[in-house]
């Protein structure tokens, strides 16, 4: 569903910076920074406060229309109309390694048996270190 349908079904107008926020999101297909969310926005709205921007994804993120992860010390955002979405993060270099989707099956499907516990893992993020940086630490 539409993230545009999705907010309109709970009752939140689509305001200007809702809107140019998600279709850059949408449009850029990537994990981007709150920085660089911020900085497309002033550039085609110098007028939308940097407050409104984090309030916004705030918003979307609460409705399931981003999904924001942590890298460092920055906050990551994407599209979350793409389904589960994993990905290992190199804690040294910042390189990003996507999963497959079915994952973490084995381990939803193991809670679920042993705990009766039903999980929702549609966005997992792993800190570790990358096959490079292993190399760098031997």
């Amino acid at each position: 569903m539409s993230c545009f349908v999705t907010l309109k079904k709970k009752g939140l107008r689509i305001t200007r910076p809702r809107r140019v926020i998600l279709d850059y999101i949408h449009d850029k297909g990537d994990h981007l920074t709150a920085e660089e969310i911020i900085g497309f926005v002033h550039g085609k709205y110098p007028g939308i406060n940097k407050s409104t921007i984090y309030r916004t994804l705030e918003l979307l993120e609460k409705n399931e229309c981003v999904f924001k992860s942590e890298s460092g010390d920055h906050a990551i955002y994407h599209h979350a109309e793409e389904g589960h979405h994993h990905h290992l993060v190199c804690r040294r270099c910042g390189k990003t390694i996507p999963c497959e989707e079915n994952i973490f099956a084995p381990v939803e499907k193991l809670l679920l048996e042993k705990h009766h516990f039903q999980t929702g893992f549609r966005h997992v993020v792993i800190s570790g270190l990358c096959e490079s940086c292993r190399s760098l630490a031997d």
